[in-house]
């Protein structure tokens, strides 16, 4: 039998060993975002279980893979359109969503507007600021 000592050393070193796995899975969400990922693949690289991998990512970051890469792209996919060099479509196949639809609901159901509105909304030029100066009081005379 292992004495407790030993026994927590060793859960706290598994913890610290899903922990490093976890921001590896982590980091290559965020560097391949464009690319088709799935869990399986993803658990099979970090040499865990799909399920372990889910359950273990969303008490770690707080979404599931699929849910932290989905938003990584929208993040991304907002950059693009605030740049403006690309169209809706464009932006969807550029942070590797598989359809335009599929996009357009995640987009919209993340920032709140459809990927097209998001893009006039990001584009259109800031209204300038007039400031004016206060009138100066007039002297009060008696």
């Amino acid at each position: 039998m292992c004495h407790p000592a030993w026994r927590q050393a060793l859960i706290e070193a598994a913890h610290l060993s899903d922990l490093a796995r976890l921001r590896r899975v982590r980091d290559r969400l965020d560097r391949e975002y464009a690319r088709p990922l799935d869990v399986e693949d993803l658990a099979r690289a970090a040499g865990m279980a799909a399920g372990h991998l889910g359950r273990r990512f969303r008490l770690a970051y707080g979404a599931s893979p699929y849910a932290y890469l989905t938003a990584r792209r929208i993040e991304r996919a907002k950059a693009l359109l605030r740049a403006g060099d690309l169209g809706p479509a464009e932006v969807g196949r550029a942070v590797g969503c598989a359809t335009p639809g599929i996009f357009g609901a995640r987009f919209t159901e993340l920032v709140g507007m459809a990927p097209g509105a998001y893009a006039r909304t990001a584009q259109r030029p800031a209204q300038p600021v007039r400031i004016r100066e206060a009138s100066a009081p007039q002297p009060h005379l008696a």
